[in-house]
Protein backbone atom coordinates (compact mmCIF):
# COMPACT_ATOMS: atom_id res chain seq x y z
CA UNK A 1 0.00 0.00 0.00
CA UNK A 2 1.32 3.24 -1.09
CA UNK A 3 2.17 5.92 1.61
CA UNK A 4 0.44 9.50 0.69
CA UNK A 5 4.20 10.68 0.64
CA UNK A 6 4.36 8.88 -2.49
CA UNK A 7 2.21 10.31 -4.29
CA UNK A 8 3.83 13.96 -3.81
CA UNK A 9 6.29 15.13 -6.76
CA UNK A 10 9.07 17.12 -5.67
CA UNK A 11 9.75 19.60 -8.34
CA UNK A 12 13.55 21.09 -7.88
CA UNK A 13 14.33 24.61 -9.29
CA UNK A 14 10.27 25.55 -9.14
CA UNK A 15 9.76 28.64 -9.08
CA UNK A 16 13.05 29.78 -8.63
CA UNK A 17 16.30 27.83 -8.60
CA UNK A 18 17.26 26.37 -5.14
CA UNK A 19 13.68 25.05 -4.48
CA UNK A 20 12.61 22.23 -3.97
CA UNK A 21 8.42 22.75 -5.12
CA UNK A 22 6.29 19.83 -3.33
CA UNK A 23 3.76 19.57 -5.84
CA UNK A 24 -0.14 18.28 -4.63
CA UNK A 25 -1.28 18.33 -7.52
CA UNK A 26 0.09 15.31 -8.32
CA UNK A 27 -2.05 13.95 -5.13
CA UNK A 28 -5.21 15.33 -6.30
CA UNK A 29 -4.85 13.81 -9.98
CA UNK A 30 -4.77 10.33 -8.50
CA UNK A 31 -7.91 9.44 -7.03
CA UNK A 32 -6.39 7.04 -4.56
CA UNK A 33 -4.12 9.59 -3.77
CA UNK A 34 -6.28 11.90 -3.18
CA UNK A 35 -8.50 9.41 -1.30
CA UNK A 36 -5.86 8.93 1.14
CA UNK A 37 -5.17 12.53 1.64
CA UNK A 38 -8.86 13.20 2.91
CA UNK A 39 -8.51 10.43 5.06
CA UNK A 40 -5.15 11.18 7.05
CA UNK A 41 -6.59 14.45 7.06
CA UNK A 42 -9.24 13.03 8.76
CA UNK A 43 -7.78 11.28 11.15
CA UNK A 44 -5.45 14.67 12.22
CA UNK A 45 -8.80 15.12 13.94
CA UNK A 46 -9.88 12.19 16.04
CA UNK A 47 -10.71 13.40 19.26
CA UNK A 48 -10.93 17.07 18.26
CA UNK A 49 -14.42 18.82 19.09
CA UNK A 50 -15.05 21.27 16.08
CA UNK A 51 -17.92 23.27 14.38
CA UNK A 52 -16.20 24.76 11.15
CA UNK A 53 -14.00 24.18 9.14
CA UNK A 54 -12.38 26.82 7.96
CA UNK A 55 -9.73 26.40 4.55
CA UNK A 56 -7.41 29.07 3.31
CA UNK A 57 -7.80 30.05 -0.45
CA UNK A 58 -7.22 27.99 -2.52
CA UNK A 59 -5.70 24.70 -1.60
CA UNK A 60 -7.02 24.85 1.82
CA UNK A 61 -10.94 24.66 0.20
CA UNK A 62 -9.52 21.75 -1.69
CA UNK A 63 -8.92 19.49 1.03
CA UNK A 64 -11.33 21.55 3.53
CA UNK A 65 -14.44 21.05 1.98
CA UNK A 66 -14.37 16.73 1.52
CA UNK A 67 -13.89 17.00 5.45
CA UNK A 68 -16.39 19.51 5.92
CA UNK A 69 -18.72 17.09 4.33
CA UNK A 70 -17.40 13.57 5.36
CA UNK A 71 -17.27 15.20 9.09
CA UNK A 72 -20.71 16.72 8.93
CA UNK A 73 -19.29 20.35 9.80
CA UNK A 74 -19.46 23.63 8.22
CA UNK A 75 -17.02 24.63 5.64
CA UNK A 76 -16.26 28.54 6.00
CA UNK A 77 -13.76 29.78 3.11
CA UNK A 78 -10.65 32.34 4.09
CA UNK A 79 -10.00 34.35 0.47
CA UNK A 80 -7.53 37.13 -0.63
CA UNK A 81 -9.01 40.46 -0.09
CA UNK A 82 -11.87 41.27 -2.59
CA UNK A 83 -13.39 38.25 -3.57
CA UNK A 84 -15.90 37.21 -0.93
CA UNK A 85 -19.61 39.19 -1.52
CA UNK A 86 -21.02 39.98 2.05
CA UNK A 87 -19.74 42.25 4.55
CA UNK A 88 -15.75 40.75 5.94
CA UNK A 89 -13.20 41.56 8.11
CA UNK A 90 -9.86 41.46 7.13
CA UNK A 91 -6.10 40.96 7.66
CA UNK A 92 -3.06 42.09 6.57
CA UNK A 93 0.48 40.15 6.74
CA UNK A 94 3.87 40.21 5.77
CA UNK A 95 5.37 38.01 2.73
CA UNK A 96 9.05 37.71 2.00
CA UNK A 97 8.40 40.05 -0.47
CA UNK A 98 5.51 42.11 0.00
CA UNK A 99 1.89 41.75 2.21
CA UNK A 100 -1.03 40.05 1.60
CA UNK A 101 -4.49 40.44 3.18
CA UNK A 102 -7.42 37.61 3.38
CA UNK A 103 -10.97 37.88 4.36
CA UNK A 104 -13.37 36.28 5.81
CA UNK A 105 -17.43 36.70 5.73
CA UNK A 106 -18.02 38.35 9.22
CA UNK A 107 -21.22 36.22 9.80
CA UNK A 108 -18.65 33.15 8.93
CA UNK A 109 -17.67 32.11 12.44
CA UNK A 110 -20.30 32.72 15.49
CA UNK A 111 -18.65 33.55 18.99
CA UNK A 112 -17.82 30.41 20.83
CA UNK A 113 -17.51 28.08 17.96
CA UNK A 114 -14.77 25.88 17.44
CA UNK A 115 -12.79 26.14 14.26
CA UNK A 116 -10.19 23.97 12.28
CA UNK A 117 -7.72 25.81 9.95
CA UNK A 118 -6.92 23.59 7.02
CA UNK A 119 -3.97 24.39 4.37
CA UNK A 120 -2.41 22.22 1.97
CA UNK A 121 1.07 23.31 2.76
CA UNK A 122 2.64 25.20 6.52
CA UNK A 123 5.65 27.09 5.62
CA UNK A 124 6.67 29.74 7.47
CA UNK A 125 2.66 30.02 8.98
CA UNK A 126 2.15 33.54 7.99
CA UNK A 127 -1.21 33.10 5.83
CA UNK A 128 -2.27 30.70 8.48
CA UNK A 129 -1.22 32.97 11.59
CA UNK A 130 -3.42 35.47 9.71
CA UNK A 131 -6.72 33.29 9.43
CA UNK A 132 -6.50 32.43 13.12
CA UNK A 133 -6.24 36.23 13.65
CA UNK A 134 -9.67 36.41 11.59
CA UNK A 135 -11.26 33.59 13.35
CA UNK A 136 -10.69 34.94 16.99
CA UNK A 137 -11.50 38.40 16.28
CA UNK A 138 -14.85 37.21 15.14
CA UNK A 139 -15.18 35.36 18.56
CA UNK A 140 -13.86 31.63 17.49
CA UNK A 141 -11.43 29.19 19.07
CA UNK A 142 -8.61 27.94 16.29
CA UNK A 143 -8.44 24.28 18.76
CA UNK A 144 -6.56 23.04 15.62
CA UNK A 145 -4.43 23.46 12.41
CA UNK A 146 -4.31 20.74 10.04
CA UNK A 147 -1.58 20.75 6.95
CA UNK A 148 -1.21 17.93 4.28
CA UNK A 149 2.37 19.02 3.97
CA UNK A 150 5.03 20.99 6.35
CA UNK A 151 8.24 22.41 5.33
CA UNK A 152 10.20 22.14 8.52
CA UNK A 153 12.71 24.06 8.19
CA UNK A 154 10.76 26.97 7.57
CA UNK A 155 9.52 27.10 10.69
CA UNK A 156 6.07 27.77 10.40
CA UNK A 157 4.78 25.52 13.48
CA UNK A 158 7.23 27.53 15.59
CA UNK A 159 5.61 30.89 14.90
CA UNK A 160 2.34 29.11 15.51
CA UNK A 161 3.26 27.70 19.01
CA UNK A 162 0.42 28.59 20.62
CA UNK A 163 -1.73 26.02 19.00
CA UNK A 164 -2.55 22.72 18.00
CA UNK A 165 -0.68 21.99 14.46
CA UNK A 166 -0.67 18.99 12.99
CA UNK A 167 0.57 17.61 9.20
CA UNK A 168 0.60 14.51 7.32
CA UNK A 169 3.65 14.84 5.70
CA UNK A 170 6.85 16.55 6.84
CA UNK A 171 10.07 17.76 4.45
CA UNK A 172 12.92 19.43 5.48
CA UNK A 173 14.20 22.39 3.07
CA UNK A 174 12.17 24.44 1.05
Amino acid sequence: MKELKDYIKSIPDFPTPGVMFRDVTSVLDDPEGFQLSVEELIRLLDGVEYDVIAGVESRGFIFGAPLAYRQGKAFVPVRKKGKLPRETVEMTYDLEYGTATIEIHKDAIKPGQKVVIIDDLIATGGTIEAAAKLVEQLGGEVVKMIFLIELTDLKGRERLAGYDVASVVQYEGA
